[in-house]
């Protein structure tokens, strides 16, 4: 009797934690239905930073960053214009995902392991490969970050590049006094009032800095880079349908690249006879319904937004003020790290 009792509690007690495991996972895989019912996605970027992130003469964000979220703005509503920006420093970038202020963060943080393990939060595929540096004004003289000694750099809170940039000079012996400023805009006034020797920050950030600069000729970014800051979208732990709804849309614009898709010719693929872009573009198959998606999920975003090409080369590629080449962030068939797997 006593062990038949001891069964039926054990029972119960398994099927209470199943319970309370399923609905914590029905809460937890709310984030599209949640998007839906709101209709609208709440995209999670920078403080304005040009070519990444920042308004227009029209105050509407333009940038890689906000090209990203109204790629999956398409891929979900099928328009690109179903997206609110919320800037965020980054000293609170994280709690705000956690909290549900914003659905997600558009390649506004490095992946590291303590961030993945420790925060909460699940990351997309890399979308941009980058690394820490420094820039100068060329007033100063300085060639190279060795040349540095004692000097002043200004620095944000809420990110790795103080680490970075403690163990970096600490392994050349190399003393520097860190100048901790709270936001975006404060960090780069300050840098431009000669308030710092040096600002340092992913080259990305330093080329965006330039670039608003009066004079981007009185700037130098010094040729040591000083880090691996390998970027992704960011989102909350729990939720494997919004997290894989991010990761194929990430992976979505690498390989429609990769096939030679761009938004000015997708609709000439819709013939394709190649069994995997007809997954992709929703011409056969079921890709789309796998996410909770239409099956045109991509080809909408692809031909309302572009192919990650698309996206870089209006936004932050060579043409642009901010004149970045892809380096790291070219297709590996053409010496890159970029790199999708099947859609099948």
């Amino acid at each position: 009797m006593k062990n038949t009792v001891l069964k039926s509690l054990a029972v119960g007690i398994a099927a209470l934690g199943i319970a309370l495991l399923g609905a914590a996972s029905a809460s937890a895989q709310a984030t599209l239905e949640a998007v839906k019912k709101r209709d609208k996605l709440l995209c999670g970027i920078p403080m304005p930073s040009a070519g990444f992130g920042a308004p227009d003469s029209k105050g509407v964000v333009q940038g890689f960053d906000a090209d990203i979220c109204r790629a999956l703005s398409s891929a979900i509503f099928g328009d690109p214009g179903k997206v609110d920006f919320v800037h965020l420093n980054p000293n609170v970038r994280f709690e705000a995902v956690q909290s549900g202020e914003v659905d997600l963060l558009s390649r506004y943080a490095t992946v590291t392991f303590s961030r993945d393990a420790s925060l909460g939060l699940d990351f997309s595929p890399i979308l941009f490969y980058d690394g820490q540096g420094l820039m100068v004004s060329a007033k100063l003289g300085v060639k190279s970050a060795m040349e540095l000694k004692g000097a002043s750099v200004c620095v944000l809170p809420g990110t790795t590049t103080i680490q970075n940039l403690t163990d970096y000079f600490r392994a050349k012996n190399i003393k520097f006094e860190a100048v901790v400023v709270e936001n975006g805009d404060e960090w780069r006034r300050a840098f431009f009032a000669g308030r710092c020797d040096a600002i340092t920050s992913d080259l990305s950030d330093l080329a965006s800095v330039r670039a608003v600069a009066n004079n981007p000729a009185d700037f130098v970014v010094l040729p040591e880079t000083i880090s691996k800051e390998p970027t992704a979208a960011t989102v909350r732990q729990g939720d494997a349908n919004w997290r894989d709804i991010v990761t194929w849309v990430s992976y979505g614009l690498i390989a429609a690249e990769e096939a030679g898709i761009n938004q000015a010719n997708v609709d000439t693929f819709l013939t394709s006879e190649d069994p995997e872009i007809q997954r992709m573009l929703g011409v056969t198959g079921d890709l789309g319904k796998m996410l909770g998606l239409d099956n045109k999920w991509l080809y909408n975003a692809i031909k309302q937004v572009g192919n990650y090409e698309d996206i870089f080369d209006r936004t932050i590629g060579p043409k642009t003020p901010l004149g970045l080449s892809r380096g790291e962030n070219q297709l590996w068939t053409k010496g890159g790290l970029l790199y999708a797997p099947p859609f099948r």
